[in-house]
């Protein structure tokens, strides 16, 4: 997929750059699979702001997506190449053989009329799914699961993939995205390839009105503010954070700050962490 540029008729357009969306094959979104979306602004339950500059933008419908692949043994046709608004992705919509469809994440090289399967049985074949016991080591997987059967919770942004590196006991050792190297139950499933959708990293956004289209308010930071409103607020002029670090407008440490729990049960799964330390146990 390539990036689109735009004459500079605005001083915003100069900068902006959109997708072509030559991977899209197919406009509108099958009607079986769309659920309503509704908007929370950042409120949770009480109402209460817990996750501040959300807030407003376009209407969006959500797409069903099978991150569980459990159909096993039946054949499936990719009839299209779909746009989806809740993901940096893109998503294909596929027909099984009994007539059923689905929509699953678009990987790279997935084209229309092209077979897809799910279970132990599927070819090593981008678009297939099949548990990690399966998949020989060194290949280029994403969706994959943590817990059987609860499907695909890592590597599902676009342009990602993760590799098999070693298979030992019950567990496969996958290299992440990030670097970090991490134990995964060998029942467990994945899709073979790498997500599409690759340069979705290089478009410029270029103005502020279409982050608000996406539903993002504005940010201010805390140094223009004054000492009531926040930490690194006051002072004459541009003058430093005034405090042993960064702080949040609640006065707790911010940037860099640890928060993953010592005694987190996962811990033993990670072999290294993405900075190259390994996990102290």
């Amino acid at each position: 997929m390539g990036i689109k540029t735009y004459n500079p008729y605005t001083p915003s357009r100069r900068q902006m750059t959109g997708s072509d969306f030559s991977e899209i094959t197919k406009k509108t979104p099958e009607k079986s699979l769309l659920a309503p979306k509704s908007r929370q602004a950042g409120r949770n339950n009480q109402g209460k702001i817990t996750v501040r500059h959300r807030g407003g933008g376009a209407k969006k419908k959500y797409r069903i997506i099978d991150f569980k692949r459990r159909k096993d043994g039946i054949a499936a046709t990719v009839i299209g190449i779909e746009y989806d608004p809740n993901r940096t992705a893109n998503i294909a919509l596929i027909c099984y053989e009994d007539g059923e469809k689905a929509y699953i994440l678009a990987p790279e090289g997935l084209k229309d009329g092209m077979k897809v399967m799910n279970g132990p049985e599927a070819e090593v074949r981008v678009g297939n799914c099949l548990p990690l016991s399966q998949i020989p080591v060194g290949t280029q997987i994403h969706n994959i699961e943590l817990h059987p059967g609860k499907g695909g919770q890592m590597v599902r942004s676009a342009g990602n993939g993760a590799q098999l590196m070693a298979k030992e006991g019950k567990y496969a050792t996958l290299r992440l995205p990030s670097g970090e190297m991490r134990m995964v139950p060998l029942v467990c499933r994945a899709s073979i390839g790498v997500v599409g959708n690759g340069d979705h990293n290089l478009v410029n956004i270029g103005k502020a009105g279409r982050k608000r289209h996406m539903g993002i308010r504005p940010t201010v930071r805390g140094s223009v503010m004054n000492p009531n409103d926040h930490p690194h607020g006051g002072g004459e002029g541009k003058t430093g954070i005034g405090r042993p670090g960064p702080c949040t407008p609640w006065g707790k440490p911010a940037l860099g700050l640890k928060t993953r729990k010592k005694n987190k049960q996962s811990n033993k799964l990670i072999v290294r962490r993405r900075d190259g330390k390994a996990l102290s146990k």
